[in-house]
């Protein structure tokens, strides 16, 4: 099975940014369509961004437009989620997740392997 470890999470201000990383153990990273979500306290796990194998093509939660950029770096077996402009309502156990489908689902059902999760929390 596929190994992803997420690193980049802290505690920051509004309107600061973070750069979330998530680091597969996977030979063959680039066949895998990676997506970010994320869990706030007593809420349900929600999509954030996801990015194509090849990195050509991305899709965003309304939430996270024009302010996070997903990308990945195959060479690196490494998918990045850059955060600009970070919010309190930002703050939330970020999960990378990774699927072998290749289509951009937005949904957690197609993901078949998940990190354990970097902590970001955002005050006022």
């Amino acid at each position: 099975q596929v190994q992803l470890r997420e690193f980049g999470g802290g505690s920051v201000r509004a309107g600061d940014s973070l750069r979330l990383s998530c680091v597969a153990s996977e030979q063959f990273f680039s066949i895998n369509t990676m997506g970010w979500f994320r869990q706030a306290p007593g809420k349900q796990r929600d999509f954030v961004a996801v990015i194509s194998r090849s990195g050509t093509a991305t899709n965003y939660a309304d939430s996270a437009k024009g302010r996070f950029t997903i990308s990945r770096d195959n060479a690196k077996n490494t998918v990045y989620l850059q955060m600009n402009g970070l919010k309190p309502e930002d703050t939330a156990v970020y999960y990378c997740a990774a699927s072998r489908d290749i289509v951009l689902h937005t949904t957690e059902g197609t993901y078949n392997y998940w990190g354990q999760g970097t902590q970001v929390t955002v005050s006022s």
